[in-house]
């Protein structure tokens, strides 16, 4: 059987209005092209549909109980191809995005609060992970993409800089170097010093500056987090380098950050495998995430 959904929609006007004519009026067919694709949709199935006269046109019981099945059938159709069309335009779908944890703490929350609004049909999952597990996953194929701490070049993924972040000193108030209002790299030469661990993405880049710099400094606790970082300085351990990025400064506390000069930057990068295009709702998000500002310091 070959019936096609021309001659099911056509069908339809025509049992609506009752006339063949109307029918053309309504879809754009003339009479004689109605009349013809009723007359196909009858020989195919072999039955006859409608009772025609000089005035009017009417369903036989056949035509009648075909109406109520294809009724729903083609609303069903329209619902699912309505479904495809907002998947395409980037209306629906699910997305997952690892990122680095200060990436993730200061800049992923605006951008699913963002999804929400603009595509509240796409679901948006965040994974915070450490550098070395984001780029794992993206290329594994986990998640959709990434957000990490460059820069960064690996041949099988593609990176696009998404912003800047430097570096400042955090320090307790009544730190030696608390009232300055820049403080020098040069600065930090035999301080004891209280740093995110090398899974951090940032932990190489501030040893190679502070190595250019020919700083001497006692490095005296290593750590995976920042809040944890905020609570040895307050107790007096030592200070700390890190990215604007892993503010704010705990509420109520006696912190202070200074940046550091000459401004020493890192930047923050999208990635994504160079052999997969992504989705249209995880394409959406990508660009979603594109529109925040260019420097880190402009979130403050």
């Amino acid at each position: 059987m070959n019936v096609t959904l021309r001659q099911l929609r056509v069908f339809i006007e025509v049992a609506r209005l009752q006339s063949f004519s109307r029918a053309g009026d309504e879809i754009g067919l003339t009479q004689s092209a109605v009349s013809r694709c009723v007359r196909e949709l009858e020989t195919e199935i072999g039955v006859k549909l409608v009772d025609r006269t000089t005035r009017e046109v009417q369903l036989t019981d056949v035509g009648t109980n075909l109406i109520g099945s294809i009724s729903r059938l083609l609303g069903d159709l329209d619902d699912a191809l309505r479904e495809i069309r907002e998947i395409g335009e980037q209306r629906r779908g699910r997305v997952v995005v690892a990122a680095s944890p200060t990436v993730a703490c200061r800049l992923m929350p605006r951008v699913v609060a963002a999804c929400g609004q603009q595509f509240p049909y796409v679901t948006l999952g965040l994974r915070d992970d450490v550098q070395s597990d984001v780029v794992r996953k993206v290329k594994s194929g986990e998640v959709d993409f990434g957000v990490i701490i460059g820069p960064f070049t690996a041949d099988d993924l593609e990176a696009e800089i998404l912003m800047t972040d430097s570096f400042c000193l955090v320090a307790r108030s009544d730190h030696r170097l608390a009232g300055r209002d820049e403080v020098d790299w040069k600065a930090l030469e035999g301080e004891r010093l209280v740093m995110l661990d090398y899974a951090s993405g940032s932990r190489p880049l501030i040893d190679a500056v502070m190595a250019r710099h020919g700083v001497s400094a006692s490095v005296v606790q290593e750590l995976g987090h920042s809040a944890t970082v905020f609570g040895l300085v307050e107790a007096g351990i030592g200070v700390s380098v890190l990215p604007w990025l892993a503010l704010p400064l705990p509420a109520g506390s006696s912190l202070v950050a200074r940046q550091l000069v000459p401004r020493a930057e890192r930047t923050v990068e999208l990635v994504r495998r160079r052999d997969r295009s992504l989705s249209p709702a995880a394409e959406a998000v990508w660009s979603l995430i594109r529109q925040l500002p260019a420097r880190a310091e402009d979130l403050r």
